[in-house]
């Protein structure tokens, strides 16, 4: 019997979210690095992708487009990421959501209505980093380049 709750592609971590996107990584294509999550890691990242159906939702059903989910401990390295970056676990995302607004407008909206996440980021006005890490701080944070360096400031830009 066909059971109509369970996906068919085994790669298929939601209605709306692919191992593939959920994956990707131009870094570790263009250096050649391998950016295959473990198997425990596929349990919380199919977690990830049911709370990113949510974000969906509250972003008004529009498409969402992932730059970066899972990041191998090597990805992470080669792009710069910090070392206890949730990205590693599969508990972060980074998108943007351009039909719904901007990377602020987008954070600001979540920062209002979402419940039980760790953080939402608007970063250097290009993208929105959400974490649904076990910590559920509900930090509300900016990103930007200041002489070089990333400072985060507390609350959303533009609101």
């Amino acid at each position: 019997m066909f059971n109509f709750n369970r996906p068919t592609d085994p790669n298929k971590l939601s209605p709306n979210f692919h191992l593939s996107e959920m994956t990707i990584s131009a870094a570790a294509a263009r250096a050649g690095v391998s950016n295959v999550p473990p198997q425990a890691t596929l349990a919380i990242m199919r977690q990830t992708a049911a709370r990113m159906e949510e974000v969906r939702r509250l972003l008004g059903n529009l498409p969402i487009i992932i730059t970066s989910c899972y990041r191998s401990p090597a990805v992470n390295k080669l792009v710069g990421g910090s070392a206890t970056s949730a990205h590693m676990t599969g508990h972060a995302v980074d998108f943007t959501c351009p039909k719904f607004g901007t990377p602020a407008q987008v954070a600001a909206h979540l920062a209002r209505h979402l419940k039980g996440y760790d953080q939402i980021i608007e970063e250097f006005g290009q993208w929105v980093h959400i974490g649904f890490g076990p910590g559920q701080r509900g930090q509300k944070l900016t990103a930007r380049k200041v002489g070089g360096r990333t400072v985060y400031r507390p609350g959303i830009a533009g609101t």
